[in-house]
């Protein structure tokens, strides 16, 4: 393949600062890669620009940068296009094809600019396993491709390269192996250019299910599976895809017409067996996914109406503020993946009870987001409440709060005494015209703009 189209991106990137979450952190600067896929267009990795300020895109062999701005993004996928409006910017650049699937053992070269020189890099590798992966930027279950090549920080976002044809977008190494990375497949590239301009930002549809295999013959028996192979549906996300379609107990037996083995697995592109999920990540919101399901005895076909994924605590987000409010100097958020992040190493020093509610919470009809207790910020009203951060918060006057907008409903509505009860039986009780009269004291104290995020403002 003829380099032109590969280029380096110069990235400013500022994240919210989620301890604080009124302001944002410092702002840092990094590099990748990307190439270009149509006039001023570049693709590239969602995660290389996420939470992006000001980027800048240069070419093979020329010193100078162009502006760029980010006009669509899939953060699931990993997957983000830039414009250059500059016309100049396409002086001398061959637009390359998007390829295919390729097939075990096919050689890639892995195109970009890792960090540690200022010219293009080409390792070269074949690719050894191809099914679904977890992506570290979404936290979501998607097919991907593994090659035997390096990817450095720097090369993310380039293209991977197979007789000519971009196949795939490096995105993520394996931290435990050497010289082994993954890319995003060219289905998911496809299904990503051809969503984005109807919408910004781009979500990948999830079904909404909590579901085992069924690799076990007594259990197999015990619902009543003969002949035939499935999976066995758990539990249902409140509000999902799924919800009012099955029902736990359900037998997966077929997805959209392809048979579901008993560990969860089909037959994708008639060449890899790989986890059923594969098909989500070149289907689209709104779309159906068709299911044969069985149910006692009676074995029937539902089509699910495809919606976006929902989490009682949310996972990464990125080129958002996060959602919090401020009464009496405690300050309430939602909890999320981003704010157990602020701990490192959450997985093994957050809160307990946060990460019992990241890995196992459910989405239900009364609990749609956990509102917490982050920190406390000390003030004559909230004398000895001060240790009281980190909890989760379980009531107000009585009333259990279903999410974030419901519970800054209940604050706003308040007169007399306010009682607070969170998940350790820690009680917090304000007087709330004393309260209300101290609010713009403590926010001057602590130069805070305002009492609530501004998607709360309404």
């Amino acid at each position: 393949m003829e380099h032109s189209a590969v280029v380096r991106l110069y990235t400013t990137t500022q994240a919210p600062d989620h301890e604080s979450p009124w302001q944002y952190q410092s702002p840092q600067k990094a590099t990748g890669s990307g190439v270009v896929i149509g006039e001023g267009l570049v693709l590239t990795g969602a995660h290389v620009v996420a939470d992006a300020t000001f980027v800048q895109v240069q070419k093979l062999a020329d010193p100078g940068k162009y502006v760029a701005r980010v006009e669509s993004v899939c953060h699931d996928a990993d997957l983000a296009v830039l414009r250059v409006d500059e016309a100049e910017f396409m002086a001398e650049v061959m637009i390359p094809e998007l390829g295919d699937l390729p097939a075990l053992g096919d050689p890639v070269s892995v195109v970009g600019y890792p960090v540690g020189g200022e010219e293009i890099s080409i390792t070269e590798g074949v690719v050894s396993r191809i099914e679904v992966q977890l992506y570290a930027h979404s936290q979501r279950h998607l097919l991907a491709i593994t090659v035997d090549a390096a990817i450095n920080h720097g090369n993310s976002g380039g293209p991977v390269i197979k007789d000519d044809k971009v196949i795939g977008i490096a995105f993520q190494s394996l931290q435990d192996a050497e010289n082994i990375g993954e890319m995003v497949p060219a289905p998911i590239i496809r299904h990503f250019l051809e969503s984005r301009s109807a919408q910004r930002e781009v979500k990948l549809p999830s079904v909404g299910i909590h579901w085992q295999n069924l690799e076990n013959l007594v259990l197999r028996e015990s619902v009543g599976l003969k002949r035939q192979t499935g999976v066995l549906v758990r539990a249902i996300e409140f509000g999902s895809s799924a919800w009012g379609a099955l029902e736990p107990g359900d037998v997966l037996l077929e997805i959209d017409g392809h048979a579901i083995a008993n560990n969860g697995t089909i037959r994708y592109a008639d060449r890899y067996r790989t986890s059923f999920w594969v098909l989500l990540g070149e289907r689209s919101i709104g779309e159906c996914l068709d299911f044969r399901v069985l149910r006692g005895e009676r074995v029937f076909n539902v089509a699910i109406t495809l919606a976006a994924a929902r989490y009682l605590v949310p996972r990464r987000t990125y080129d958002r503020r996060p959602t919090w409010f401020i009464y009496g100097g405690v300050v309430f958020q939602v909890l999320s993946a981003d704010f157990l992040r602020c701990w490192e190493d959450w997985t093994n020093y957050g809160p307990k009870e946060f990460l019992n509610l990241y890995f196992l919470g459910r989405v239900s009809e009364q609990q749609q987001e956990v509102v917490i207790i982050s920190q406390v910020l000390a003030d004559e009203v909230n004398v000895g409440y001060e240790v009281m951060h980190t909890e989760v918060l379980k009531s107000v006057n009585g009333c259990a709060p279903r999410d974030m907008a419901h519970f800054v409903g209940l604050m706003d509505e308040c007169v007399g005494t306010v009682e607070l009860l969170t998940s350790r039986d820690s009680r917090i009780v304000f007087d709330a015209e004393k309260t209300r009269e101290a609010g713009p004291r403590i926010l001057a104290q602590y130069g805070i703009p305002a009492d609530r995020s501004q998607d709360l403002m309404a």
